[in-house]
């Protein structure tokens, strides 16, 4: 794709002005990395960091049967939502296939507002409708008129504070709110991508620009970042928090990727249910788990695992980890190679190199 015809989101001049290293990103103009990827990751770990993730999409779900859809589309249950509650779950086909995994708002009874994956939104809004068939709802694509900052880091919370007379501490983990911040109302919400504590801001395009210009202004005393999608990903990893695509797809369900706690098999009829039930009760052919190389290498997608000298099962992510100092990854192998310690080997080069299977997650910050 040429880099004219990318999407770009509303902070495109922001990330070239700051000289950010621009890629395509599932079609969109993304900022890999600004400073480098070691020194981002260490200060949302350590102090605070800017993530531009306006190209993520957004959809209203909203009308009499609003939750009627969303459970039915949902593998965990919106019906336990309170009022400006969030929850996190995967969407699932009839075969228990992942669709995608998102973040449901509960905005009011019949009101809700669901946060996608950048390069789901289409397929996303394209199956809500299809299943809203015979329901007595509608479902808005709201991705164009939305943009989304990430503030996350232990610094976060001072920083946001120095923008809004909001009482940022009565805040809860997977709440949110709508409040003005530097005197734009914006929708904001605890939660976040990297493992860290945090806020994910969401607002007008117009005003964005303006806005993060503003975050990285009031936060340079506390040594916040801007972070590009490098950070993002070894971030997340070390979080255990899944990729669509990597840890997550149509062929991988929701148990088999360690995500049972967001599967409420005893709720109403959902999709996928019968399958899910099923895989439960006949039991995994593979799960996933967390390994550390004991020899060198660096494990990356795809790559085999092996073990007895055949092929266990496959590497989702791998990277070096700079908070562990590790090279680390995440990877399908069949249970019985499952258990902690267990030795295994990922086939680089067609080589094996030894690894061990660990606890995961990677990384917890300290409460």
């Amino acid at each position: 794709m040429t880099n004219a015809a990318l999407k770009k989101t509303p902070l495109n001049a922001q990330h070239r002005k700051l000289g950010a290293k621009m890629v395509d990103f599932g079609g969109w103009d993304m900022p890999v990395q600004y400073s480098g990827i070691l020194e981002e990751h260490r200060a949302v770990r350590a102090k605070a960091g800017l993530f531009d993730v306006s190209h993520m999409g957004e959809v209203y779900v909203m009308g009499p049967d609003a939750l009627r859809l969303v459970n039915k589309v949902i593998t965990n249950d919106a019906g336990k939502l309170q009022l400006k509650q969030i929850l996190y779950t995967p969407m699932c086909y009839e075969h228990g296939g992942v669709v995608d995994d998102l973040l449901v708002y509960k905005m009011a009874d019949d009101h809700y507002f669901l946060v996608v994956n950048a390069s789901n939104t289409d397929k996303d809004y394209e199956w809500l409708v299809k299943n809203a068939q015979g329901l007595d709802v509608t479902v808005e694509n709201i991705s164009a008129k939305t943009a989304q900052l990430a503030l996350q880091g232990p610094k976060a919370e001072s920083i946001l504070g120095k923008l809004t007379d909001y009482d940022l501490a009565s805040l809860q983990y997977y709440w949110f709110d709508s409040f003005r911040v530097d005197g734009v109302e914006c929708l904001v919400s605890r939660t976040g991508y990297t493992g860290e504590d945090g806020f994910e801001i969401y607002l007008p395009p117009e005003f964005a620009g303006l806005l993060w210009d503003k975050i990285l202004a009031v936060g340079q005393d506390e040594g916040i970042l801007p972070i590009g999608l490098g950070a993002r990903d070894t971030l997340r990893f070390e979080a255990r928090l899944p990729l669509y695509g990597q840890e997550l797809s149509s062929e991988i369900t929701p148990l088999e990727a360690g995500l049972g706690i967001f599967v409420k098999l005893d709720k109403a009829d959902f999709n996928g249910k019968e399958a899910l039930v099923k895989q439960k009760q006949e039991g995994l052919t593979r799960r996933l788990v967390g390994f550390e190389m004991i020899e060198r290498g660096i494990p990356r997608s795809h790559y085999p695992l092996a073990a007895d000298g055949r092929e266990i099962g496959w590497v989702s992510t791998g990277s070096y980890a700079p908070s562990l100092d590790k090279n680390i990854g995440l990877g399908f192998v069949s249970p019985r190679f499952a258990a902690l310690d267990t030795e295994i080997e990922v086939v680089i080069r067609g080589k094996g190199v030894k690894a061990k299977v660990i606890k995961t997650p990677f990384y917890k910050r300290e409460a």
